[in-house]
């Protein structure tokens, strides 16, 4: 008896520090729910260094990300909820997801593959956006977690889901790793050909997430020239160098210093919402530094890097302080800025721009890194 009560103490204790509150604060039960049938749940991954990354199969969501200060203070720094509620009602529906099957917009939502027209779901009047009413932010991922650091994320994308051609086995690895770096590998085979872009919506603040804008973040960009969009912020076609505009982060910068420039493609965006051209060596299937953020105040450093050809830098211009998120704080404009790594906006309508085609019996492969320090 003596033996099983010791035994029984032992389990509870057990089961006691596993369903402990996280360091963010956050409840992992308030995530715990069937939707669409399907079970959605919160998972964890820590490192040695004290890092603490949550993510949701609920869109493959980073929901938080506890990373240190110059002082060793840890603050979360990635907008969110923490309930599946709140993305469940939210009326901006992408904070953290995983963005597919094509990341940002193509034009009045029509394309051409293989001499056959193709019509998907308009969601960004005229045009379509992030993969449509029901991209795969929204979806319920198949979720196996790996030891303390690294998740997998499986879905299937059926033939035909809003209206991409082929039946898409898409697989996702988040891990965090002793280096501090959130890595984030995409890879994805396709039963007919079609059109693919992977990335990931995370809205970063390196203040904290909710604490002020982040105007006052340091920028650098390793892209020489960007793709200027029209009114609707879809790619007129032409390559412009970054030199001499509002667009040059290329020395680092204030990303507030030239946001309020009289540009018409300032204008269009509402501030930056733009794909950069990375500067890639004559081997760009490898990875190599996107970009770099600073905050002055707390120290934290993010570097960039990706084998993408692009990066799109967003600044939270469609953030009007409705959404109330982590700790009751309003998400207000500008007060986190994006960095998804990625293939051009409408590459299907470009065939001067890199390839985005995926046929059957090739493997689809892409990979985005985070990595933190303090300065």
């Amino acid at each position: 008896m003596k033996i099983l009560t010791l035994a029984l103490f032992a389990a509870l204790v057990f089961v006691s520090c596993n369903q402990r509150k996280l360091v963010s604060g956050i409840n992992p039960e308030a995530f715990y729910k069937k939707v669409d049938g399907k079970q959605v749940e919160l998972f964890t991954l820590r490192n040695k260094s004290g890092m603490e990354m949550s993510v949701t199969n609920y869109g493959g969501r980073i929901v938080s990300l506890m990373v240190p200060d110059r002082s060793g203070k840890l603050e979360d720094i990635v907008l969110g909820y923490d309930r599946l509620s709140g993305y469940l009602t939210s009326t901006e529906q992408y904070f953290g997801a995983a963005i597919g099957r094509y990341g940002n917009r193509i034009a009045n939502g029509l394309f051409k593959l293989d001499n056959l027209d193709y019509k998907l779901a308009i969601n960004n009047t005229p045009n379509s956006l992030h993969g449509g009413i029901k991209g795969f932010s929204s979806k319920i991922w198949n979720a196996v977690q790996n030891g303390d650091n690294e998740l997998e994320l499986t879905l299937v994308s059926p033939d035909m889901d809003e209206g991409y051609p082929g039946e898409l086995s898409v697989m996702i690895i988040y891990r965090l790793t002793e280096k501090n770096e959130v890595a984030i590998f995409y890879s994805a085979k396709t039963t007919k050909p079609t059109v693919i872009n992977l990335t990931n919506h995370t809205y970063f603040n390196l203040h904290g997430a909710g604490n002020g804008d982040i105007l006052d973040h340091i920028l650098y960009l390793n892209a020489d020239k960007y793709t200027p969009v029209n009114s609707t912020l879809i790619p007129t076609g032409t390559i412009e160098q970054v030199k001499g505009s509002p667009f040059d982060f290329t020395t680092p910068v204030a990303v507030g210093t030239r946001i309020n420039d009289k540009n018409e493609q300032l204008a269009f965006g509402l501030g930056y919402d733009h794909n950069f051209v990375l500067n890639k060596t004559k081997d760009g299937e490898k990875v190599s530094l996107a970009a770099v953020v600073s905050d002055p105040i707390s120290g934290r450093y993010m570097e960039v890097y990706t084998n993408e050809p692009g990066i799109q830098f967003y600044c939270g211009n469609f953030l009007k302080g409705k959404e109330i998120g982590k700790g009751n704080k309003p998400y207000n404009f500008r007060s986190a800025l994006c960095l998804e790594t990625q293939h051009f906006p409408d590459s299907p309508n470009h065939p001067e721009f890199p390839t985005v085609v995926l046929r059957p019996g090739a493997i689809y492969s892409s990979a985005c890194v985070y990595k933190f320090s303090v300065k």
